[in-house]
């Protein structure tokens, strides 16, 4: 009696084993990991701004912040750029002058508006070398463990430092520019940043899925941009926001002192100036509309870094 032959199950060709799972393709769960990373991210980006909309203080914030921006953008349509001199001198606020006129009779509303553009200026590109150095330096530090030591000691000492007798004798010596400045905020602004990000990193870099994606893969590029920068984006931001409204004091420190740009508008030059024609005490709207401009983004910086601060901790009321 014969053996009875196996017959191949539907589909298959004679002589070929059924089709299975590739164990080298691996991009399907890799595209699967990919999108439900991005869903999470999204949906946490979704429950914070909803926990920050419901925070009055940080929505007014970010709307001051936004109209300075709007101001900055908008400066050529809103005054015309102040030059030269006009008829009447150390005019008090009226309908023809908003904010009064400085000792060349020129315009301060105009100066106040230039002054918002190089300011905003300043504080973007000084926070952003800032962010950029910090973040590096704080990440590479906390993932090579050795060079953390090395990282730990240099950010101590530069935070140790005096800043603002620094950042004028840098100025003073390599000579007043809108570069010169964002250059000397940014070399002193850095460590802060390093160390806030740093104390993150170290913690992130010892969970478990760190440890399962240092099994997946060996490279630590992927690791970094892929896990470690966004786990500390928030403080990264947060970062920002704080960074460049001290940019902003530091600029209008160094602008009132003489160090800033002579050729650029800024509210440090509005003060300085004043000054300069010794009419602080007596034209006091030359100190009062610059000074409110700068308490305005910093107080606005502040305080919206704190409410996107509560906004993103799961264990704040603020999102319950």
């Amino acid at each position: 009696m014969a053996a009875p032959t196996s017959r191949p199950a539907p589909g298959v060709a004679p002589g070929r084993p059924p089709a299975g799972p590739d164990p080298s393709d691996s991009g399907g769960a890799g595209d699967v990991e990919a999108v439900e990373q991005v869903e999470d991210r999204a949906s946490s980006a979704r429950d914070t701004w909803r926990a920050f909309r419901r925070q009055p203080l940080g929505v007014l914030s970010l709307g001051v912040l936004a109209l300075l921006v709007v101001v900055a953008v908008l400066a050529p349509a809103l005054a015309p750029y102040p030059a030269g001199t006009g008829p009447s001198v150390l005019a008090a606020p009226s309908g023809q002058a908003w904010f009064g006129t400085d000792s060349l009779g020129r315009d301060v509303f105009g100066e106040v508006v230039w002054g918002t553009r190089s300011s905003l200026l300043v504080a973007a590109g000084a926070s952003v070398l800032a962010i950029v150095l910090g973040t590096l330096v704080a990440v590479v530090g906390a993932w090579w463990r050795r060079a953390d030591a090395v990282v730990g000691l240099v950010v101590d000492l530069v935070l140790s430092l005096p800043v603002l007798p620094l950042m004028i004798l840098v100025a003073a010596l390599v000579g007043p520019s809108t570069t010169t400045i964002v250059l000397v905020i940014a070399a002193f602004s850095w460590p802060e940043v390093t160390r806030v990000v740093r104390s993150l990193a170290l913690t992130v870099v010892q969970l478990p899925y760190m440890d399962a994606a240092r099994l997946l893969t060996p490279s630590a590029t992927w690791i970094i941009t892929r896990h470690l920068l966004p786990a500390v984006t928030p403080v990264v931001v947060v970062s920002v926001v704080l960074t460049a409204s001290r940019a902003v004091l530091s600029a209008a420190g160094l602008a009132f002192l003489g160090l800033g740009d002579p050729s650029t508008w800024s509210w440090g030059r509005i003060l300085f100036e004043a000054q300069q024609a010794g009419a602080m005490s007596s034209a006091w709207w030359l100190t009062l509309f610059p000074s409110l401009a700068i308490l305005a983004l910093v107080l606005a910086a502040t305080l919206a870094s704190i409410a996107f601060n509560d906004a993103r901790d799961p264990r704040s009321g603020a999102r319950r």
